[in-house]
């Protein structure tokens, strides 16, 4: 059975996605996941596919939509399957394969095999795990503090958690958790042998105490993280954990897009200020089509009175919640301690409200 994907109504469960416009090569792709018991989604264009592409546990795009998704920046991700129809006996002479980046290339009727082993597979494992992206509206906005109190608040309830720091500039998620001393796989170690990391030797390299697993920066030289490395980190979260954290940057490059397309929940962090309103809306503007579910977490105090539902207005997003103001956090950070690490005060309440939602939306998913 095949869904079609309309712009406007309610979200998919996670079912893979297809893009295609092609009425046979559908029929072809909808009978083989039938034969495997899969439901897929079906998108005719990328502009349909946008907002589910990032968060499908697989993407199959065919042939005929290839050059489109090229052009429409979809940008690359893990899991992504190029197919078409091909009579020949040799592989196909596809080049957009390359340019899209694509997992495998699967010509029909030959691939019918290995594409009914994919989609099995699928209906055979775990739930994947949810990615919630954040990012700040300007400088020294918090997200960091937002995405690491988030992470502890996630781990202490027993979620198994992946907190990623892709912001090279930042000050690194491992400070602001107190953890820069232990040992592990940090990014630059990863962008070096990117391709060459199984996601689950990866989940076991890196810095972890509990349930929680840290890919941050070490204080070497400033790297970028090529959107390989994000992907790999990004498919070892999704497969071996109940959650992911990615803290970004306001700049954002390739491999921050690709995290934010991921991503199935997306938080701007903006003091109650007017000047961070303005450079709030101007990120939620780059950032907003990537991830349509972005909202804004805004952090008092609000020097000249502003209502934190104003702000989220005057961004243009809706308003995830609030954070009052809270001296002994930043106390707390100087002394190494994790934020929301006792579970009390604004930020851990936020956090916790924010999981139990994401607890909910899971269920649903699986229902």
């Amino acid at each position: 059975m095949a869904r079609t994907v309309q712009l406007g109504t309610s979200e998919p469960a996670r079912h893979p996605l297809v893009v295609t416009a092609d009425p046979e090569l559908l029929d072809d792709l909808v009978r083989v996941a039938a034969d495997v018991g899969v439901l897929i989604d079906v998108a005719p264009d990328p502009a349909a596919a946008r907002p589910w592409y990032g968060r499908a546990p697989l993407v199959l795009v065919g042939i005929d939509a290839a050059a489109a998704c090229l052009r429409a920046r979809l940008g690359r991700r893990p899991a992504l399957v190029l197919v078409g129809r091909h009579a020949g006996t040799g592989p196909p002479d596809w080049p957009e394969a390359d340019q899209l980046g694509v997992e495998h290339v699967v010509a029909l009727p030959a691939g019918e095999s290995w594409l009914a082993t994919r989609l099995r597979k699928l209906s055979d494992g775990a739930p994947a795990g949810q990615v919630v992206a954040v990012l700040g509206g300007r400088g020294g906005a918090g997200a960091s503090v937002f995405a690491t109190g988030l992470a502890v608040t996630a781990a202490r309830a027993g979620w198994r958690t992946l907190l990623i720091d892709a912001d090279p500039l930042g000050g690194g998620v491992d400070l602001v958790l107190g953890w820069e001393t232990l040992d592990g796989l940090r990014w630059p170690a990863l962008s070096a042998a990117s391709g060459r990391v199984s996601p689950p030797a990866l989940v076991d390299a890196l810095p972890q105490r509990g349930e929680l697993v840290v890919l941050s920066w070490d204080r070497g030289e400033v790297v970028e993280v090529p959107a390989e490395a994000m992907a790999t980190a990004l498919d070892a979260g999704r497969r071996g954990r109940d959650l992911v954290i990615v803290d970004l940057p306001r700049r954002l490059d390739d491999a921050s897009l690709l995290a934010l397309g991921t991503a199935d929940r997306g938080y701007l962090v903006v003091p109650a200020e007017l000047r961070a309103c303005a450079a709030a809306a101007r990120v939620a503007t780059v950032a907003g089509p990537h991830c349509p579910s972005l909202a804004a977490v805004v952090r008092g105090p609000a020097p000249g009175g502003l209502r934190a539902k104003d702000v989220a207005q005057a961004i243009g997003i809706p308003l995830a919640g609030t954070l009052r103001a809270e001296p002994r956090l930043a106390a707390g950070l100087e002394r190494g301690e994790p934020p929301a690490r006792d579970g009390a005060g604004p930020l851990a309440a936020l956090c916790q409200r924010i999981l139990d939602e994401l607890g909910a939306a899971a269920s649903r998913s699986l229902a």
